[in-house]
């Protein structure tokens, strides 16, 4: 399922799920924990607050416990574009997928004509010998 979320969209989720989180535990979420709650891979969750992190939306803090998320100001998150921005990583990977097939196709089918001008080849050493062949032995009466 390709979904196409903007950036202003994401981040309000993931920074929805912090408090949510935060509530919950009564201690800032890990970045594991936010993205096992909005069911995102761990690169998007990384990529987002990363964004977010420089935004100033959100404050990153690496501890004993691994790295804590902390919200900053959420206001910032109006600065965000509210449209998708460009294709999504699945189309670029289904693009790229599409791409590879096709080549391997388009290899198949020049190894397959290789293949026969191989075979070509090997038929016409094959006759060339036989002629040789002939030549050489003395018929028999």
């Amino acid at each position: 399922m390709t979904t196409h979320q903007s950036l202003y969209h994401d981040a309000h989720l993931v920074v929805a799920a912090i408090r949510v989180l935060e509530h919950q535990h009564q201690a800032p979420p890990t970045l594991e924990t936010v993205c096992g709650t909005l069911s995102y891979p761990l690169e998007k969750g990384n990529r987002i607050c990363l964004k977010l992190h420089e935004m100033g939306v959100l404050r990153l803090v690496e501890g004993g416990y691994g790295v804590r998320l902390f919200i900053q100001d959420h206001l910032k998150l109006e600065d965000l574009p509210r449209e998708a921005a460009g294709p999504s990583l699945e189309d670029a990977l289904e693009d790229f997928r599409r791409t590879r097939q096709e080549t391997a196709r388009s290899l198949d089918a020049l190894k397959a004509e290789q293949q026969k001008l191989k075979q070509g080849r090997v038929s016409e050493i094959e006759k060339k010998l036989r002629e040789e062949l002939r030549k050489g032995k003395p018929e028999s009466t």
